[in-house]
């Protein structure tokens, strides 16, 4: 998916554990099917993963998580990842990586959600619950600042979507998203990165959140792209009841969520077709909501 993106296999995942974890060198190692474009997981034995950075401006990622999930799995409502080993550099990887615990689910796909009102409350209290976060030191989350930060990346991938999408509409939702106030509040806890790849779901509800590489302090517009990356619009509804999102948050959301989708859609519609689907459904939902 990426120029300079490294070789991940299970024989490599092997070596790296015989060489630093042997305690669990001998599980089975099963790669994990999934739209991440970051880091490559396996599952390890019945209750542990690997996971692995993909390319090098994913590497600070790693220690991000290591440093912060532990703190931040007591005050949240579901399960996130809990790192049990701290992986370093070897057998010809050059980054660390983690071995977390494993956490039930599959992710939920966009136009399949089976309860999407439960799941839009789940998630809604997921978001409320980071929000009340108060832990010292915080990093700014990824994407977190104001929407104009986007313009320009938006409006280029616009323009190389020229003849797949209608450009038009496009540009007039971008443009009045950025009409929308910006945030005056003070930052809070935010994922950022509520993309269906990053939910767990079992029977239609949430049973964890992962790949917290972006989360941090920020707008909380920041964590209402769920609703069109996944959620229909009558779980979109719940969810922004629930959040009591006003008209100015939600057009930040919905700007939010174009803005990645149409970034997304040129980049990886040959490299990775499921992320490409979702970036489509997220253009379409936004232009007919």
């Amino acid at each position: 998916m990426h120029a300079g993106e490294a070789v991940i296999d299970t024989a490599l995942v092997r070596r790296l554990l015989t060489a630093q974890f042997p305690r669990w060198a001998d599980l089975p190692i099963e790669p994990c099917p999934s739209p991440g474009t970051v880091n490559a997981v396996f599952r390890l034995g019945d209750e542990l993963s690997v996971r692995l950075p993909r390319v090098g401006w994913g590497v600070a990622d790693v220690g991000k998580e290591q440093h912060w999930l532990a703190r931040l799995a007591p005050l949240l409502p579901v399960p996130i990842p809990e790192v049990l080993g701290v992986g370093e550099p070897g057998e010809g990887f050059p980054w660390p990586w983690s071995v977390c615990r494993w956490i039930d689910g599959d992710n939920p796909k966009e136009g399949e959600v089976s309860d999407p009102e439960g799941l839009a409350s789940d998630l809604a209290a997921f978001v409320t619950a980071f929000r009340r976060i108060d832990l010292p030191e915080a990093p700014p989350a990824y994407r977190g600042g104001p929407l104009a930060d986007l313009d320009a990346g938006t409006r280029k991938a616009i323009g190389e979507l020229d003849g797949v999408i209608d450009t038009a509409a496009a540009t007039e939702a971008w443009e009045s998203a950025l009409r929308a106030p910006a945030w005056d509040g003070p930052p809070v806890w935010v994922h950022a990165d509520l993309m269906p790849g990053n939910l767990l779901v079992a029977g239609g509800r949430l049973t964890g959140v992962i790949d917290f590489a972006t989360a941090g302090m920020g707008d909380p517009a920041c964590d209402l792209i769920v609703a069109w990356n996944l959620l229909p619009p009558r779980g979109r509804e719940v969810f922004r009841t629930a959040l009591g999102a006003d008209d100015a948050m939600w057009a930040r959301g919905r700007g939010r969520a174009l803005s990645i989708a149409l970034i997304a859609l040129p980049y990886y519609q040959e490299s990775n077709p499921a992320f490409a689907a979702n970036a489509r459904h997220v253009i379409d939902a936004v232009l007919t909501s």
